[in-house]
């Protein structure tokens, strides 16, 4: 049964490092999602988040957006500084301030991120990501890690299952989307 509905792209959430960009991979990634009719959600920042939506953004003939949920700034209305990057379309401008270490906390967007997503791709990160994927475990969202290295992401379960190169990321994503 497909996760997302019939009338709509489906939403790929792509975790990362904020601060990292690991290139490579995130752009590998974000040309082969815009290549698959879908939209790119991130959590709008610099990073593997700024990388993968600079690719998908510059990739022809996409059709999805990129989506980008952005942190609250706490001294002042509005996204926190470095937010959004150049390539969100759509940023989402929310009242929570936490990420990182307390990126399960109550008010963290990693939740908005995790359920507005019907598939999880996490690339190399640390805390923030790793809450994330915990976040996708909790709610029942597929999720796979797009990484060399299982430590990569610190703490990843074992359950998470790990893609190394596209041909994995197309299976996973043949089981879960269609």
């Amino acid at each position: 049964m497909p996760l997302a509905q019939p009338n709509r792209l489906p939403i790929i959430g792509v975790m990362g490092s904020g601060y990292h960009p690991h290139e490579d991979k995130a752009q590998t990634l974000g040309r082969w999602l815009a290549s698959k009719g879908v939209h790119l959600l991130t959590g709008g920042g610099q990073g593997t988040m700024l990388q993968v939506s600079q690719a998908f953004f510059k990739t022809e003939g996409r059709a999805g957006k990129t989506i980008g949920v952005l942190p609250a700034n706490k001294e002042r209305n509005g996204p926190k500084t470095g937010y959004p990057n150049d390539w969100v379309e759509i940023p989402i401008v929310t009242h929570l301030p936490h990420s990182g270490k307390k990126g399960q906390h109550e008010l963290s967007r990693n939740h908005i991120n995790i359920l507005s997503s019907d598939l999880i791709v996490a690339l190399p990160g640390s805390s923030g990501t790793s809450s994330e994927v915990q976040l996708a475990l909790k709610y029942g969202k597929p999720v796979i890690a797009f990484i060399d290295f299982r430590l990569d992401i610190p703490d990843l379960p074992e359950d998470v299952p790990q893609a190394k190169d596209l041909s994995e990321l197309e299976a996973f994503f043949n089981s879960h989307l269609n």
